[in-house]
């Protein structure tokens, strides 16, 4: 079984917590390709993430998952979610990560999930500290995603609240907070997933700001992925997502540049993609991850992988 050790690091002032996983193979003074992993919008490495690092412990990786400020065990206000910030958390999660005796610095690699998908693609586009990148059922456009999830007539009602929310913010200093399934009102799948899962696990019993939903309205990761080349980029999306349409992928995968690829799974949803879901849609999900990894990450992957078409 991998070693797993929980870290403490800082990202803009604020105390951030995560957990390290390294193979039981690694040796003293060793060094091993490393992946970042990055959670989705309702947070908590805990509930749905922790099967990946793992995994790519036990195939030789060192692997690092946090949570991000506000989010599970680290501070910060408690559910609230900014774009840029969770970005700026990565990259100093990297510069973290960089700092620790078996990781190897020029083999970095990211892997995101769901929002945290469409984060990896900014964080990678921005740093180019980053070798590779993984996104699986991301968020290409907020906007173009979140008017998804609902009518033409109840997005008009939400973009009310949003207004009304943005007068209180700057007459009270607080933002209204609600359920996560008013900011993110998904099929009836994912609503009892984040029920029975998510919402048992969540220590935020107050809600979450509306001003997530502002912030996420102006997150448009899609406008970042052509910078991302040459470096490789996998895009992994599920066919029947009733959470985040695939549509949101094939936006992301078609601007960016080569080397990428796109992987479809059918008949599976948006949280078939994580272990305690759909175990089956899972190891798909790590094989490719794997594989990718394998190709452009090894130490003995040729560089000029680099620059051929995936």
């Amino acid at each position: 079984m991998p070693k797993v050790t929980e870290l403490t690091f800082f990202s803009e002032g604020v105390k951030l917590k995560g957990l390290l996983y390294e193979p039981d193979d690694l040796k003293p003074g060793e060094k091993r390709p490393t992946v970042v992993c990055c959670h989705g919008y309702t947070g908590m490495k805990d509930v749905y993430l922790l099967p990946v690092p793992e995994r790519l412990a036990v195939h030789g990786y060192v692997a690092f998952a946090f949570d991000h400020r506000g989010f599970g065990k680290s501070e910060g206000v408690r559910a609230r979610l900014i774009p840029p910030e969770q970005v700026e958390d990565i990259r100093n999660a990297i510069t973290f990560v960089s700092t620790l005796p078996s990781v190897d610095t020029d083999r970095i690699a990211l892997y995101g999930t769901s929002f945290g998908g469409g984060n990896v693609v900014v964080a990678t586009a921005t740093d180019d500290r980053v070798r590779c990148v993984v996104s699986v059922v991301p968020v290409g456009n907020g906007e173009r995603w979140l008017k998804s999830l609902r009518k033409h007539w109840e997005w008009l009602k939400f973009q009310d609240v949003l207004a009304e929310d943005r007068r209180q913010r700057v007459l009270t200093g607080e933002s209204r907070r609600v359920d996560v399934t008013e900011l993110m009102p998904g099929d009836p799948h994912s609503r009892q997933v984040i029920q029975e899962k998510v919402k048992a696990a969540e220590t935020y019993t107050q809600g979450y700001p509306l001003e997530n939903a502002e912030a996420t309205l102006r997150w448009k990761p899609e406008d970042f992925a052509h910078a991302i080349a040459p470096r490789p980029i996998l895009f992994m999306h599920t066919e029947c997502d009733g959470l985040v349409p695939i549509d949101e992928c094939y936006a992301l995968h078609s601007k960016a540049k080569e080397p990428k690829k796109l992987v479809t799974i059918p008949n599976a949803d948006h949280y078939d993609v994580y272990q305690f879901v759909n175990p089956d849609v899972f190891e798909k999900v790590i094989a490719e991850s794997i594989k990718w990894y394998d190709r452009y990450l090894k130490a003995d992957a040729p560089q000029e992988r680099i620059a051929e078409i995936a």
